[in-house]
């Protein structure tokens, strides 16, 4: 039976913290930020991007950027948002979200930017 990591994400340690199954992994660059959002559009979600400061990253509020992006299909489009939005607040975190029309509920949530931690 093989060992299963322990990852010390600790709310004293605000550098240890993690958001869902993407934190866990190194940071995604351009090229895997760009699959992904491909990924959302191939399958018809509906992106939607938020930011917030890195203290209130575990509230369930965060700040909606434009409303969502309803039938858009460009990924560059959807990149060049994430980007205006990082831009905009950097020093925020930015997640992207795909909202599944069929089930109604978020078919895809990362985030792509990670703010300082404080």
């Amino acid at each position: 039976m093989s060992t299963v990591q322990d990852y010390p994400s600790r709310l004293s340690t605000p550098e240890s913290r993690k958001m869902g199954t993407f934190s866990y992994l190194p940071p995604m660059d351009d090229g895997e930020i760009r699959k992904q959002v491909d990924w959302i559009v191939k399958h018809g979600w509906n992106p939607a991007i938020e930011h917030t400061e890195p203290e209130f990253a575990r509230s369930t509020y965060w700040y909606m950027w434009k409303l969502p992006m309803f039938g858009e299909s460009d990924v560059d489009a959807i990149l060049a948002e994430l980007k205006a939005c990082h831009e905009a607040n950097p020093g925020h975190h930015v997640r992207l979200i795909g909202y599944d029309n069929f089930t109604q509920s978020q078919g895809a949530n990362m985030v792509v930017y990670r703010g300082a931690a404080v």
